[in-house]
């Protein structure tokens, strides 16, 4: 299922032509009108597969820096480790790599995770990773209106709700390609975000923001 947040690219009928024939029923498309974040098209895409009944919930990204390999490896850890609520797809744990990458951004990435690792006290070595697979009744758990980053960082509260609720992660490694074409949405307002959240976290660990639901 793809989740098209206002994209003025032609995504959404693409996939829909795609979708046709044989395909109906197998390929979905989430149409959002405007842009709204990338954490509230997360929880549109979670709140569709909860009212569908789905078991599972997985994150991915759609620009081909996640691997095909790597998604059906995650859900084959997953189905022999009932007992998790999260598999994170990690760039960094050993077995983990990066593609193509800038060595600049490589050591951000490192030094982000490290940061929010230490400030928040979780044992998750890629907290930022977005290639991941929930358990659909632990996102059940999680009241939605307390979940406010809306960029990368969502995935790092993401984790925090998790953990609040005694769920359970394991990391698994994966492959990072950085994509050949279109643009990263990266920027200085994400990384402000990250920062200041994290910090926030850290230093005030009983904030209302860290309840689950």
């Amino acid at each position: 299922m793809v989740v098209d947040d206002g994209s003025p690219d032609g995504t959404a009928d693409v996939v829909e032509n795609i979708a046709k024939g044989e395909l109906v029923g197998r390929i979905f498309v989430l149409r959002r009108k405007e842009k709204s974040g990338l954490g509230a098209a997360y929880l549109a895409g979670f709140a569709w597969g909860i009212e569908r009944g789905y078991e599972t919930l997985i994150e991915m990204d759609a620009d081909g820096s996640h691997r095909p390999e790597d998604l059906v490896n995650l859900i084959k850890v997953s189905r022999a480790n009932p007992g998790f609520d999260l598999i994170i797809g990690s760039r960094w744990v050993k077995g983990g790599a990066v593609r193509n990458w800038a060595k600049s951004r490589e050591l951000l990435s490192r030094a982000a995770n490290k940061y929010a690792k230490f400030m928040l006290k979780v044992g998750v070595n890629d907290v930022t990773a977005g290639f991941r697979v929930y358990k659909t009744s632990i996102i059940e758990r999680i009241d939605f209106s307390t979940v406010l980053s809306q960029g990368y960082c969502f995935q790092i509260e993401m984790t925090r709700k998790v953990l609040s609720l005694k769920g359970t992660i394991k990391e698994v490694p994966i492959t990072f390609i950085e994509r050949e074409y279109g643009i990263s949405k990266m920027n200085m307002k994400i990384v402000i975000e990250a920062m200041l959240r994290v910090t926030l976290w850290g230093l005030l660990p009983n904030s209302k923001n860290t309840n689950g639901g």
